[in-house]
């Protein structure tokens, strides 16, 4: 089978055409509408001269011979046709993330060579700043929305641009070596453009080999899972920016199903969520962890909407606190199918954790995908589940993942090094989260390694200190954070929201209620409120806002550990 993500789409597209992929609002998008409009988007870089430049053999793992499309899009169905335009091109897309000022959107848009530009019309007046410094870019494309922005000189309306090309592609030498690529969201410094072979995230994580499925080998195989709907009707409300709200769509195409968007795709609007569930009977929900699930959960509250036809949820990305899982399933079916993933942009999907509603425990254990591993403190050889001491308090392992995975990082080889490192022969993605092992065998993943404290010479994980917090009930939202101490080196800092209606807790109070559950030096010693918690619009944390908030406001704590 030749995995190609273009190809692949073709397939399905002319095997179950008339099938809706995507619906939004009023709009209703075929699989055979969509994927005319990716080849004639296909059509419009291969006549700006954009492609295949030089073939994989020829080029270092951290090298791309492919021309770059970046996507400065909100969701919608525009950002799945120029993707896969740009896949049909044998060109990559890169996505970019809305939020970025006027430098962060150069570095991301010069660090990829990118040479066209899809765009919300909204997004005009930034790109216009940068686009003098980019003397690359060949092809602007703008897609029209309500600000009233006026189409950026030498730029092209997006439908003008489908209108003036043919569906009809000429013969192109796909191959699975043509690549992915995906930005990462810069939490631990500047986003970096991962490289994949479409292949290999295929496999990873676009469903060519899902738990619980057989992988899939050949033409019929993937047309046979095309035929039986099995992606279902997701609701989609993560951007696709980021891997979350985009490899959602890939996943639920390559089984057949429907993504359905909210009607407000600018900003994250749990009530257009659950607008979207009622009135097209989604069977599923992706969730962002609890960035989504509380304001999800808020708006149940609200107004009580017909979440009859949800079967499933699924959480990736971020942390979804016990707590707050268990009060958002009393709003929802029983027996909804719970999974928790756990992956990367550099490693794809790494462990998950099944649970329904009857059988949930509110352990939050995963199980590893056949492909990962955890790798000892030294990264020097692979822990041995059996051997290993497990618990916090056990053996600390790094999460490494082998077969599957990138190339390297764009540009950068030392960084391609770091993380990809060979041991005993074996190539592994080392993305620096740590984990553990539970006594009956799951994994704990314990976060970032950049994001633990090092208190007094103990190291503190922060999620787990984060979680136990959320489940006080007046604790709404929460972050943990290290701030300088002279006596400590570093303090273990809470910055809470405080759920609406309940008084604020007092440090003493947070105290007591993490002692039944974490040692002494884990608790917070410092206690900051604030209105909100800042986050990434696919709902990852900014560690970086809170530990300067945190600076700004606390005051420490006489509390002993």
């Amino acid at each position: 089978m030749l995995v190609h993500l273009a190809r692949i789409f073709d397939l399905i597209a002319n095997e179950i055409g008339d099938r809706d992929a995507l619906i939004w609002g009023t709009q209703r998008f075929s699989y055979r509408k969509l994927a005319e409009r990716s080849r004639r988007f296909a059509n419009a870089l291969l006549d700006a001269g954009l492609g295949c430049q030089r073939e994989r053999a020829a080029l270092r793992p951290w090298e791309s011979g492919q021309d770059h499309v970046a996507l400065y899009l909100y969701n919608g169905n525009e950002y799945l046709e120029a993707a896969y335009g740009a896949y049909f091109a044998r060109a990559v897309p890169v996505n970019v993330n809305y939020r970025y000022v006027e430098d962060e959107l150069f570095y991301v848009l010069d660090n990829s060579n990118a040479k066209a530009v899809v765009y919300h019309a909204r997004f005009a007046p930034r790109l216009e700043a940068v686009r003098r410094k980019l003397p690359q870019l060949r092809l602007l494309v703008q897609v029209p929305d309500d600000s009233g922005e006026p189409l950026l000189p030498g730029a092209v309306e997006y439908e003008d641009l489908l209108a003036a090309h043919s569906p009809n592609l000429p013969p192109l030498p796909y191959s699975p070596d043509d690549l992915y690529i995906l930005y990462t969201g810069g939490t631990t410094g500047l986003p970096k453009g991962v490289i994949w072979r479409q292949e290999d995230v295929f496999y990873a994580g676009l469903g060519g080999h899902l738990p619980g499925f057989p992988r899939i080998e050949s033409d019929e195989q993937l047309l046979e899972l095309a035929r039986s709907g099995l992606g279902g009707r997701p609701v989609v409300a993560a951007p696709f920016m980021h891997g979350a709200g985009h490899w959602t769509c890939f996943n639920t195409f390559h089984r057949g199903g429907t993504v359905i968007l909210p009607d407000e795709t600018r900003r994250f609007d749990p009530h257009s969520v659950w607008r979207a569930v009622q009135e097209h009977r989604a069977d599923a929900l992706g969730l962002i962890g609890d960035a989504f699930a509380l304001p999800l959960l808020d708006a149940l509250k609200e107004c009580r909407y017909d979440t009859s036809s949800i079967r499933v949820l699924v959480s990736t990305a971020a942390v979804l606190s016990p707590a707050v899982r268990e009060e958002l399933l009393r709003y929802l079916p029983d027996g909804v199918f719970v999974i928790e993933n756990i992956g990367a942009s550099e490693a794809g999907l790494q462990a998950m954790s099944f649970d329904t509603r009857t059988e949930y425990q509110g352990i939050p254990g995963y199980q590893l995908r056949e492909n990962s591993v955890l790798l000892n403190a030294e990264r020097t050889e692979v822990l041995d589940p059996a051997r290993a001491r497990p618990g916090l308090s056990g053996d600390i392992g790094w999460v490494a993942t082998k077969g599957h995975i990138p190339l390297g990082y764009l540009g950068d080889p030392q960084k391609t090094e770091e993380t990809f490192p060979v041991i005993g022969g074996i190539r592994y993605c080392v993305g620096g989260d740590r984990a553990c092992y539970a006594e009956d065998g799951r994994v704990l993943f314990l976060g970032r390694e950049s994001f633990c404290i090092n208190s007094g010479g103990e190291k503190i994980y922060v999620e787990e200190v984060e979680r136990v917090l959320k489940s006080h009930p007046a604790i709404y939202d929460t972050l943990v954070v290290g701030v300088p101490d002279p006596r400590w080196g570093q303090r273990v800092t809470a910055v809470i929201v405080v759920t609406p209606g309940f008084a604020a807790p007092s440090l003493d109070d947070i105290r007591a209620h993490c002692s039944q559950q974490l040692a002494g030096y884990k608790i917070p010693r410092s206690l900051v409120i604030a209105e909100q918690i800042v986050r990434s619009p696919s709902g990852k944390p900014d560690y970086h806002w809170a530990r300067k908030y945190a600076l700004e406001h606390s005051v420490p704590a006489n509390a002993e550990a």
